[in-house]
């Protein structure tokens, strides 16, 4: 049996997924007892009177093109953090099973797998050792009952793309032992193709994106799991069958477009710079002891004294996220690059206060 169907909850396996209404677009609908007219204000293509197309294939197509992957390898999500939940759903039981992160990470990895009931271990990525992922480390900490794996690349809230070399020696010691999911949610930004050509070589390994960072939709909520198609239909089950609303939809066929990908691909190119200017910006205030080098659209630096940043940062009308609620990160904030006028003004801010 492929691993990502043994490793799986096995009643999983046999589950019967809800049979939505049938998608016949050319057909009336008078078959999901619907409102036969629009809301006041609807200005959508297809009508928020309407339920959306599960899975539509425009849009699965489309996302399919953009990161270069078969269709039947791809579900489209509410956002990364559904891809993490449907993921906790499929192989954590509860009391038994657990997830494997490196902290200080993404927190929505140890709240998908508590929801679920099941432990959380951690290995830590250390500020000593440029907050790199150690492998070896890593696979001492593993044990069977350990079904998740998440490697967040580039990191949040480190800001740095973990070492490949790092991330192959983890797929290929534990393939087929555990599914090993790298977050690749702020990846356009770092330049690096990312890791979705390894797909075909370590079949446990899964990949998420998103739209919400590069392409400028975190409001519409769509991100998308790639995997082996066999991981796929057992998430197709788990996942809500109108779990993507009709407005996300059409925002994400729009920014799908070929011209709205390269017009998005200037955007990055651009914000890239702007990263460079902050960065040189932040060095050179005394309120700042060091910034980290970046892989992604924001900066983590650690302050002479975060409160009085902050205080300074609001007088500005500006927000930073405060990150000291982690004993790695005491000191620490997370900055996000923003235009040059709003990085003037928080730079602007830490000098006037």
């Amino acid at each position: 049996m492929n691993p990502v169907l043994s490793l799986a909850r096995p009643e999983l396996l046999t589950l019967k997924p809800y049979a939505h209404a049938e998608w016949s677009p050319s057909l009336t609908r008078l078959h999901a007892n619907e409102a036969p007219w629009r809301p006041a204000g609807d200005t959508s293509a297809e009508g928020l009177n309407r339920y959306p197309e599960p899975q539509p294939a425009a849009l699965i197509e489309r996302l399919a093109a953009l990161y270069e992957v078969p269709r039947n390898s791809l579900l489209a999500t509410r956002g990364s953090d559904e891809a993490i939940d449907v993921l906790s759903r499929m192989y954590l039981r509860a009391g038994e099973d657990a997830i494997l992160q490196c902290t200080p990470t993404f927190g929505m990895y140890q709240v998908a797998a508590r929801i679920q009931g099941a432990d959380v271990i951690e290995v830590p990525l250390r500020p000593e050792n440029g907050w790199r992922l150690d492998a070896a480390q890593l696979l001492a900490a593993w044990r069977p009952h350990v079904k998740l794996i998440y490697l967040c690349s580039p990191n949040n809230p480190t800001a740095n793309l973990l070492d490949a070399q790092a991330v192959e020696s983890v797929c290929a010691a534990l393939d087929g032992k555990a599914i090993v999911v790298v977050d690749e949610a702020y990846v356009e930004w770092s330049r690096s193709p990312g890791l979705i050509s390894w797909l075909e070589r370590h079949p446990t390994l899964a990949i998420l994106r998103t739209l919400s960072k590069a392409y400028a939709l975190a409001g519409a909520r769509l991100g998308a799991l790639i995997a082996h198609p066999e991981l796929i239909e057992i998430a197709k089950r788990i996942i809500p069958p109108y779990c993507l609303a009709q407005p996300t939809i059409e925002a994400a066929l729009r920014a799908l477009d070929a011209a709205e990908v390269a017009a998005a691909r200037q955007r990055i190119a651009g914000l890239l710079a702007e990263r460079e200017y902050l960065r040189a910006g932040l060095e050179a205030s005394g309120r700042v002891e060091r910034v980290w080098p970046s892989d992604t659209n924001f900066l983590l630096i650690d302050c002479v004294d975060a409160d009085e940043f902050t205080r300074a940062s609001r007088s500005g009308g500006l927000i930073v996220r405060d990150l000291r609620s982690d004993p790695a990160l005491r000191r620490s904030l997370r900055v996000t690059v923003g235009t040059r006028a709003q990085n003037d003004a928080l730079l602007n801010s830490l000098e006037s206060a």
